[in-house]
């Protein structure tokens, strides 16, 4: 229990340090004059499209100099229509050096790509592939901050986001959440063969949830995906865009693959089921009108640090007020399937590393102020119950392999229940 105690200080001091960073300009502004980069650390491994074995790797941007031992986390994948693109694209380096000069730690993942026959079932596989391998990169921070601690990277704030393909990837990596989603595109057993929507890119075990999303000329296959209380998205996008739409359309015109909702569409859902997402429309302009314009790029930036320190809870000053959308956006009817990640009544709880040894950690919806856990033997034993006072947990239970029983239950009368499996 002591270290279940230290966790709880060093989550909730840690959050202090994040706020106080804020007054120091850090999220703001750009901070740090230098920025350091680790290029091709490998973060996973998975097969390709073809059938090969491709290392999975990423370039990670830090502050150089940068003493806080709590730091937030942006993750960016590359544009290329899922057949090209590097973590070396002008956008990603130009975007991780900005944040990680205003006190972010920032990384370029390189992702499978490729596709053939090309195809809409193929572009769903490969959509599938690389959301599988952007959770991979989130829960390969997950996993270091929970053994190693390298990057110092506080994993309450982790946001993903993209150019173009990168931000259709981003937007299905944090709002397809049930496989029953998916299937009708792929089928179950196509699913299957793949990984699910978790796959086997690295790193199993731990959470791939994150804070945010950032999308820059991204879209979803299916707008009614976001839901009420979801996490909050940023998106910017041009009117004009010929390749991936502003409101709803076929991506990549010519080419017969996917008709996808565009931003303007997911706003209109975001606004109707109360989740937050500010949206700057670029009237007139094509596809990622950021890349190859200085002044599109710069209100690129400000909007997505307006957004950003907003999630940090900084109060400074907003650069780049967002506009009116425009177009109308027709919201399409729809019947949602049903499934669930977690064996919960009403509580959406995340439990990771699982399986695990006895060390996991609980993660509770933000709002969450207390909760009580009950930890018992399949068969109904009482073995630990503890009320907290926030809303996440480190747990080392010295217990023996099996299968467990976490029951959770919020202050508000929410509640949950999850299996443990340890395996010593």
């Amino acid at each position: 229990m002591k270290k279940s105690l230290l966790f709880l200080s060093l989550a909730l001091f840690g959050g202090n340090t994040l706020n106080a960073q804020c007054n120091n300009g850090r999220f703001a502004s750009n901070v740090f004059p230098t920025v350091t980069v680790t290029s091709n650390i490998q973060y996973g491994s998975n097969t390709s499209y073809s059938g090969s074995t491709t290392n999975l790797t990423m370039d990670i941007y830090e502050p150089t100099g940068d003493t806080a031992t709590v730091r937030p986390l942006i993750i960016w994948t590359h544009g290329g229509s899922f057949i090209g693109g590097t973590k070396t694209d002008a956008d990603m380096v130009a975007f991780s050096n900005d944040f990680a000069q205003k006190g972010y730690v920032c990384v370029s993942i390189n992702y499978r790509l490729g596709f053939f026959p090309i195809d809409s079932a193929n572009a769903v596989k490969a959509v599938i592939r690389a959301v599988q391998d952007l959770k991979a990169t989130v829960r390969y921070f997950k996993k270091d901050f929970s053994t190693t601690n390298t990057y110092n990277i506080d994993t309450n704030n982790i946001f993903i986001g993209g150019s173009s393909a990168g931000a259709i990837t981003a937007l299905h990596a944090a709002y397809l959440k049930d496989e029953c989603e998916i299937v009708p595109y792929v089928g179950q057993t196509t699913l299957n063969n793949l990984g699910g929507l978790t796959g086997n890119s690295g790193n199993p075990g731990y959470s791939s949830s994150v804070k945010g999303v950032i999308n820059l000329c991204g879209a979803l296959a299916k707008y009614h995906w976001i839901e009420a209380g979801d996490v909050p998205f940023v998106s910017l996008h041009g009117t004009s865009d010929g390749v991936v739409k502003y409101n709803r359309g076929q991506a990549n015109p010519g080419v017969p693959l996917l008709y996808l909702d565009g931003s303007r569409m997911l706003y209109e859902r975001a606004v109707q089921v109360g989740v937050e997402n500010p949206f700057y429309t670029f009237a007139g302009a094509d596809h990622v009108p950021h890349s190859g314009s200085a002044a599109y790029e710069d209100t690129t930036i400000n909007v997505i640090r307006d957004f950003l320190i907003d999630q940090m809870g900084c109060t400074d000053a907003q650069l780049q007020p967002v506009n009116s959308p425009l177009q109308t956006a027709n919201l399409y009817p729809f019947t949602a399937c049903t499934a669930s990640i977690y064996e919960s009544k009403d509580l959406s709880f995340e439990l990771f590393p699982n399986p695990n040894n006895g060390t996991m950690q609980i993660q509770l919806p933000e709002n969450t102020s207390e909760f009580t856990y009950t930890i018992t033997s399949i068969n109904g034993k009482i073995i630990q119950s503890e009320t907290i006072s926030t809303n996440q947990l480190k747990l080392d239970l010295k217990l023996s392999s099996g299968i467990y029983l976490i029951h959770i239950q919020t202050s508000t009368g929410e509640t949950g229940l999850a299996r443990i499996s340890i395996q010593n």
